[in-house]
């Protein structure tokens, strides 16, 4: 049994370039899939299934043993971001005052369940994409918080047309964007300070999939419109 999960592992890290392919793929359809008015509610119930295939792709493609102090930590990044969210979503305290859909599917305290998985996923990603530089130490940490806030101001300009999150009057606060970057220092000055190994093959690619998936929807929303 060992053997053959070892020989499937290695068949997938062969393949990695595959699955990027695949996931440019379904995120180009599924940018075209939501600006089609007939199909974007479809395609808006298909976005926990997105976010958990890139999840684990991105699990399967970590390369190296993870110890427990290092999943102690992935595991407070989930709980922290994730109180944070239901605090905030309930509060109006901390990114500000917003509200979330139904395409980030079940909640919990107004939550979505996937929020604290993304959150995860988006530290470790930046993070692998900062190890493909050059840069270390406080400044690797800065980059890779400033590579998230980068995300999220390109996420917020269609999350509400996507049934993710709604913000009060449709105005986006400037607290949103400096919590996040505080939340993302201190995520990332985590995962250096307990040397959570983030090197991976399709991560980066990934990341940058889904910056360019929303930018993409913005700029067609906009020619359809």
């Amino acid at each position: 049994m060992e053997n053959s999960l070892k020989q499937v592992s290695i068949w997938f890290h062969g393949k990695h370039r595959q699955i990027i392919l695949l996931f440019v793929i379904l995120y180009s359809v599924g940018a075209v899939g939501f600006i089609i008015p007939q199909t974007s509610s479809i395609f808006a119930k298909l976005t926990p299934v997105i976010l958990i295939m890139s999840f684990l792709a991105i699990l399967v493609y970590h390369e190296s043993k993870l110890s427990w102090a290092h999943l102690g930590v992935i595991f407070a990044i989930f709980l922290v971001s994730y109180v944070a969210e239901a605090i905030g979503v309930n509060t109006g305290l901390i990114f500000g005052t917003y509200q979330y859909g139904e395409s980030l599917g079940l909640k919990v305290f107004e939550t979505p369940l996937l929020i604290g998985m993304n959150w995860v996923f988006l530290v470790y990603s930046s993070s692998s994409l900062m190890d493909l530089t050059r840069i270390r130490g406080s400044l690797l940490i800065f980059s890779a918080s400033l590579v998230m806030v980068c995300y999220d101001l390109i996420l917020e300009q269609v999350a509400g047309d996507m049934g993710m999150w709604y913000w009060a009057d449709g105005i986006i606060p400037l607290k949103n964007y400096l919590t996040w970057f505080v939340l993302a220092i201190l995520f990332h000055w985590a995962i250096k300070r307990f040397a959570v190994p983030t090197r991976n093959k399709v991560a980066p690619a990934i990341l940058l999939i889904q910056s360019l998936f929303f930018l993409m929807i913005f700029l067609l929303k906009g020619l359809v419109s």
